[in-house]
Parts: C-alpha cells; sequence; structure tokens
C-alpha cells in the first residue's frame, strides 16, 4: 500500500517479509511458529541472499519473530472465525501473503480470500504463482488497485466479489508505517463499515523510544534502511492512541495485542529463546 504505482516486482519490503519467514524454518527450533516455504519460492531471491544484513541469523532474530508472530496471530483468527461461519478474508497490502497456498482447506471449506496491492506486484504475483504450478484457485481474488484513486481500494474490492453485507475478516499488516496519519485515520473509517461480527486487524510502529532499548538501534538502521529505499517509516503510534483512533472511527470495540501477549501464546517453552521484540503490535478491532 505504498506508492510505488509502477513497480511491476513486489516491493522490497514484502520480500523480506517472506525470506524472514524462511529463516525462521531454517534457524529457530521447532515447532514453527508459521509453516511458511512458499513464500521464499515466490520471491526466488539469489543465491546469496541469506548474506543479506537483514537476514544474520542473531541480529534478526527478535524481528523475525516478531513477523511471525503477527502472521500467526491474523491466521488463527481467520481460521477460528470460518469455523464460526465468517468465509471473507481480506489481505491490503498483500505482498507475498501465501495464506491461499499453504491453508486450501480453508479454501475448500468456502473462505475466499481478497488480495489487495498495487497492480504491477499483483501481475508478477500472479505470474509467478502460475510459474510455479500453483495458479490462481477458486476462492483467491488478486485485486489490483490504486489507492490514490477515487475507486480506491474498497471499490476494488466491492468489484472482485466481496459482499459487504457479510462479515470477514480484514487485515493490514506491514502497511500503517508506511502511511500518514490522516491516511490510517481513513483506513480504519472505511473498515468501520464492515458488518457487524467482522474483525479488523492492523499492525502498527511503536515510537522508537518505547520499542525494547536492546533492538532500538537496529530499529533505527531499518528506518534508514527504508528511507534510502523510498518507503521511509512516517508512522509512530502509542497503543493507547492507535485504540483511540479506532474507537473515534467508529469501531465499537478495539484493543492492542502486544509482543508479551504474543510470547504467551506462541512461545512458551520454546528451547531456542526465541520471542518477538517490542517494537511492532497488533490492534483488533471488531464491529
Amino acid at each position: 500500500m505504498t506508492k510505488h504505482t509502477n513497480r511491476i516486482a513486489p516491493e522490497p519490503t514484502a520480500v523480506r517479509v517472506a525470506l524472514w519467514r524462511a529463516r525462521h524454518l531454517e534457524l529457530d527450533a521447532q515447532p514453527p511458529i508459521l509453516n511458511d516455504a512458499v513464500g521464499l519460492q515466490l520471491a526466488q531471491p539469489t543465491g546469496d541472499w541469506r548474506r543479506r544484513p537483514d537476514m544474520h541469523a542473531e541480529r534478526t532474530q527478535p524481528f523475525r519473530a516478531s513477523i511471525v508472530a503477527r502472521s500467526r496471530f491474523v491466521e488463527d483468527c481467520v481460521l477460528q472465525q470460518l469455523g464460526r461461519g465468517v468465509t471473507q478474508y481480506v489481505i491490503l497490502g498483500a505482498g507475498l501473503d501465501t495464506f491461499a497456498q499453504r491453508h486450501p482447506e480453508a479454501l475448500a471449506a468456502g473462505l475466499h480470500v481478497f488480495e489487495v496491492d498495487q497492480a504491477g506486484p499483483q501481475a508478477w504475483k500472479r505470474q509467478r504463482l502460475e510459474q510455479l504450478g500453483l495458479g490462481v484457485p477458486a476462492g483467491l481474488h488478486l485485486i489490483p488497485v490504486d489507492f490514490e484513486s477515487d475507486a480506491g481500494w474498497w471499490g476494488g474490492l466491492l468489484n472482485a466479489g466481496f459482499d459487504p453485507a457479510k462479515p470477514a475478516v480484514m487485515a493490514s499488516t506491514g502497511v500503517s508505517m508506511y502511511l500518514t496519519k490522516p491516511a490510517t485515520c481513513a483506513l480504519l473509517q472505511q473498515a468501520s463499515v464492515l458488518v457487524k461480527g467482522s474483525f479488523f486487524i492492523m499492525s502498527f510502529m511503536l515510537p522508537i523510544d518505547q520499542a525494547d532499548p536492546d533492538i532500538r538501534q537496529g530499529l533505527l538502521q531499518s528506518a534508514k534502511g527504508a528511507q534510502a529505499g523510498g518507503t521511509p517509516w512516517i508512522s509512530f503510534f502509542s497503543p493507547e492512541e492507535i485504540v483511540q483512533m479506532a474507537t473515534d472511527a467508529g469501531f465499537p470495540h478495539a484493543r492492542c495485542v502486544s509482543a508479551t501477549e504474543w510470547s504467551t501464546l506462541y512461545f512458551q517453552n520454546r528451547t531456542d529463546g526465541l520471542k518477538p521484540a517490542r517494537a511492532e503490535e497488533l490492534l483488533v478491532a471488531t464491529t
């Protein structure tokens, strides 16, 4: 959901997320928090990708833990709600998300997955899925949109068959730091029109001085890298601020899921010391 509307390849940030998921399977102890080997196939990095500074085994451990934890939390919510009859899952800024490829049983049970992203990366992803022999199964909708057009992502979603009269799980992860705060407010306001029984889950970056002290230098380096790559981090939120924004946007219920809660849910009794950093957290708002 950044502004590189002419980009054909996926955003570098989306590739990094896919590679961190792959590194989680290679480096961290069993059982994995998230078992995603498909993203690596999609990304198709060069042979020396593991030598990239942002793939360092020890230095990036808390960051990849956070990435797999936030994804696991969202996907657990989707599968739980599918069991309760919710059959629509919307991913805003989908990047190299692979839920549909890893959960064919969910699509077989009637789940529709709507992946929303810029036209160039979406066309690239469709081509890669075909090249890998995975294709685009029934129930997966790749929706190319111009986030700056009048119709925007909501219009594209409706045109793809999303039913606004039915509840949904809508997720936006790894996006809000690239948006202005007014743009995030607009996103929350649009999402708040989802019918009763819907979930909206959005990740957000804490102010760096509120992050865990031992990762602040790494965050500063990441911020510099994002700036140099043309996708600067623009917005940071405290948990209290983001909850208030969701309430003001019209959500009757909103809370934050912290790295501490992720640790309790997914990282108990691990043998490798893997745990998420307190840097990026989740807003969970319901209608």
